[in-house]
């Protein structure tokens, strides 16, 4: 088995968990995702119903810190912070007690300033990122679309994750990781509403945190044939005070999905670095 394309930018799982760490304390500049190429140019394909057609390979911005700017992506800071903010900016204003740059609730804010990846990450035991960073990772996805259903081929980890289109919310929800998603049609942007997700993941890779009350909107236009421009707002209660927003644009990529295993690359987990996660439930049968 080859190694997915971007490996030298997120590297193995363990390295991804080493430059988290390294950037939720100021001590590493991130990187965009795969170098840029030129996307086909034309006019938005559509469906049979009229419908933009957002099929096809699209190589996202990498987005490790949702708070920030990045390659065509704009972020969300709250003051004193800017999204322009360099991690040894960031850092500085950290050393002096200023975590906030989300809108963060009192056990929001508690959560992100003691989270520490390199203790227990949930993702160096290869468990599913969730939909928020599947998206932010520097590695394509393929959507396959119908009238009924959208669905995510993530090349990281080889994930999947379907949207279903023009129906509401089952009742009653079973937490997963990636949670319910469901779609509806807002002239030529299709709008996601996911909900259901169990709170274990982290909205993006340096860990900003979520619960299990987290709500987001989505939203996806197919602006010509290369372009996809993508908005997300993140709603939980629990965890801000107020929802945030954060967009970008993704574009059309001519390279297959690779094959991509998160277990055969672990060497970090393997040999100690990172410590094993724990899931809540075996920590409550501890107790």
């Amino acid at each position: 088995m080859k190694q997915p394309k971007s490996a030298a930018l997120a590297g193995m799982a363990g390295a991804c968990l080493l430059a988290a760490f390294l950037t939720h304390n100021g001590l590493a500049q991130t990187s965009g995702g795969t170098p840029e190429v030129a996307p086909p140019s034309g006019p938005t394909p559509r469906l049979p119903n009229g419908h933009p057609d957002l099929t096809g390979i699209w190589n996202p911005p990498y987005v490790p810190d949702m708070s920030r700017n990045g390659r065509r992506q704009q972020g969300y800071a709250e003051s004193p912070f800017s999204p322009a903010d360099s991690p040894q900016a960031r850092q500085a204003l950290r050393s002096k007690g200023q975590y906030a740059e989300l809108p963060f609730t009192g056990s929001g804010l508690e959560n992100w300033k003691t989270y520490d990846p390199a203790n227990g990450d949930y993702t160096a035991t290869c468990l599913p990122y969730g939909f928020s960073r599947s998206i932010n990772a520097p590695y394509p996805f393929q959507l396959m679309q119908s009238d009924q259903h959208l669905a995510f081929l993530f090349e990281v980890n080889n994930w999947f994750h379907v949207v279903r289109l023009g129906v509401d919310h089952p009742k009653p929800l079973e937490p997963t990781w990636f949670g319910d998603s469901v779609g509806k049609w807002d002239g030529d942007t299709l709008m996601v509403d996911t909900i259901g997700v169990n709170g274990w993941t982290r909205l993006d890779t340096v860990g900003h945190p979520h619960s299990d009350a987290l709500h987001l909107v989505q939203t996806f236009k197919r602006t010509d044939l290369g372009h996809l421009e993508y908005t997300v707002t993140v709603e939980d209660p629990k965890t801000y005070v107020k929802p945030w927003k954060n967009e970008r644009t993704f574009v059309l990529y001519a390279g297959p999905l690779i094959e991509y295993s998160c277990e055969e690359n672990n060497k970090d987990l393997r040999e100690g670095h990172i410590r094993v996660w724990t899931p809540p439930w075996v920590k409550d049968q501890k107790n």
